[in-house]
């Protein structure tokens, strides 16, 4: 890998500030999905059983200074429990406070520090708070792909003031990207769901250059249909965004990428669970329907695809999935895709937004090659665009 891992860092009695993504979701108070904290505990336990001086960094919220509703206390103190060991915390994460707590600390110890965006300088990548910060670790590891295409201080400007390495949930993540896209097994197919095109264009403009089968499912596939003059009645439709969907066809077709819509449809009048529905041809959706999950005939076809497929990338469920019975497309065609994955013909990473929602929903996120909880990384990375945190990484080399 073209950066350096915890294989090449000895942390014996070395103040090691991690940056990991301890911003998740919390209801009443309380984290209600652990799936973040879960994924770095690895690289935390690693560095700690090797002595190191565990010192955690992240975020949490958007707080506009100092704001105690925003503080990463309770969630250090989820992360202590799914560890099984303590972890102290610190008020502050610059600072006497910081320096104090730092101080304190012996090998094998943790310590969790505030929320980074206390500071502006966090955001604004502000030279004085990098220093701040780097003043209190002798290395640091980033263990937060989900927070790498923000350059601030604490994802990026840190890489440029101490030996920097790659945690375990990075490194994972970007062998698993690079498996996908950067050097895949092909051919390659792409699932790219969701609502909108136009949210997305970025996406399908890389994305057709780099895949042999671009599958477009979920709100986006009604623009693409209407484009080609399918009716689609009252769904979710860019209908400014036609001529746009068909140049992107077009220029699919020029360079050899096969582009899979919809050629049935599940519609109903009405957008709530259990709805009244029926299964109908693209070219058959009536006025006052919507088109709220891909049909039988759309997931065998897809699932057709990926038997051919070596490599799959997905983003984005391919219809209204949070309602049922309009999950049965995307619940359909994970099941098939992760048993491809689990027998070893395909390589299936998933990611973005909805998509681990999604596979939560069907049941196959452990089936699959790699689920990232990354969000806006994993689509900018999908998008093909620089992440400022790991390419800061990369020039520490």
């Amino acid at each position: 890998m073209p950066f350096k891992t915890l294989d090449q860092l000895d942390p014996k009695n070395k103040r090691i500030l991690v940056r990991i993504d301890l911003n998740v979701p919390m209801e009443n108070g309380k984290v209600s999905d652990a799936t973040r904290i879960e994924r770095i505990i690895p690289t935390i336990r690693e560095l700690a059983d090797k002595g190191g001086k565990v010192i955690l960094l992240s975020h949490f919220g958007r707080p506009k200074g100092v704001d105690l509703s925003q503080t990463l206390e309770p969630i250090a103190a989820a992360l202590a429990s799914a560890l099984g060991r303590p972890i102290a915390f610190a008020d502050d994460c610059i600072g006497e406070k910081a320096e104090a707590a730092v101080a304190h600390l012996s090998g094998g110890e943790i310590l969790c520090l505030e929320n980074t965006r206390f500071h502006k300088g966090e955001e604004k990548n502000d030279p004085d708070f990098v220093a701040a910060l780097a003043k209190l670790g002798d290395a640091y590891v980033n263990d937060a792909f989900s927070a790498a295409h923000r350059a601030h201080a604490s994802t990026e400007g840190l890489a440029h003031h101490l030996p920097a390495y790659a945690g375990r949930t990075m490194q994972a993540e970007l062998e698993a990207l690079d498996k996908a896209l950067g050097d895949p097994a092909r051919p390659v197919a792409a699932i790219v769901g969701g609502a909108k095109v136009s949210s997305k264009l970025d996406l399908l403009g890389n994305l057709i250059a780099k895949v042999d089968i671009l599958i477009i499912g979920g709100g986006m596939a009604n623009t693409f249909l209407f484009a080609e003059g399918s009716p689609v009645g009252k769904s979710l439709c860019e209908r400014d965004l036609a001529e746009t969907a068909r140049e992107i066809m077009a220029k699919a077709k020029t360079i050899g990428c096969e582009i899979i819509l919809p050629v049935d449809a599940v519609a109903a009048r009405e957008f709530k669970a259990q709805a009244p529905s029926r299964v109908v041809a693209v070219d058959d959706v009536e006025d006052d329907e919507m088109i709220l999950d891909a049909g039988p005939e759309t997931v065998r076809l897809i699932n057709a695809k990926l038997d051919l497929a070596k490599t799959l990338v997905w983003n984005g469920p391919v219809g209204a999935f949070e309602l049922t019975p309009f999950d049965a497309g995307t619940v359909g065609i994970a099941k098939h895709a992760a048993a491809r994955a689990g027998s070893g013909k395909l390589v299936a990473v998933g990611g973005g937004g909805d998509t681990v929602s999604a596979l939560n929903h069907a049941g196959v996120v452990g089936d699959m090659t790699y689920v990232s909880t990354a969000g806006g990384a994993f689509l900018e990375w999908m998008e093909g665009k620089p992440l400022p945190g790991v390419e800061a990484l990369q020039k520490r080399n």
